[in-house]
């Protein structure tokens, strides 16, 4: 079976930086597309950021491009999520995710995704 597992959010002021990772164990999935999620008490969840493990192409949420870079480490089965310049708006627990099919495709759609971690909560403070 395949694990995921988030680390490295918290509490951050209005401006600041934090970097997620996601490490993955059990089953490799390495040519899988893998993203990054979030979602906030009362909403839904909502696409972030996903990564094209074949070729590394990105794909960003219009709300974060710019400020959040996506990244992984293909040999280490790790995913990152460099966020910059965070706003309260950012406030969300963050999932990550690998996709149910591999390929070259970077899919947007939490539908298009099967194994998720168990989630991150990233506060920003005003």
């Amino acid at each position: 079976q395949v694990q995921l597992v988030e680390s490295g959010g918290g509490l951050v002021q209005a401006g600041g930086s934090l970097r997620l990772s996601c490490a993955a164990s059990g089953r490799a999935l390495s040519t899988h597309a893998m993203g990054w999620f979030r979602q906030a008490p009362g909403k839904e969840r909502e696409f972030v950021a996903a990564v094209n493990r074949v070729f590394g192409d990105t794909r960003y949420a219009d709300s974060v491009k710019g400020r959040f870079t996506i990244s992984r480490d293909n040999a280490r089965n790790t995913m990152y999520l460099q966020m910059n310049s965070l706003k309260p708006e950012d406030t969300a627990v963050y999932y990550c995710a690998v996709a149910a099919v591999r390929g070259s495709h970077t899919p947007a759609a939490a539908a298009e995704y099967n194994y998720w971690g168990q989630g991150t909560q990233v506060t920003v403070s005003s």
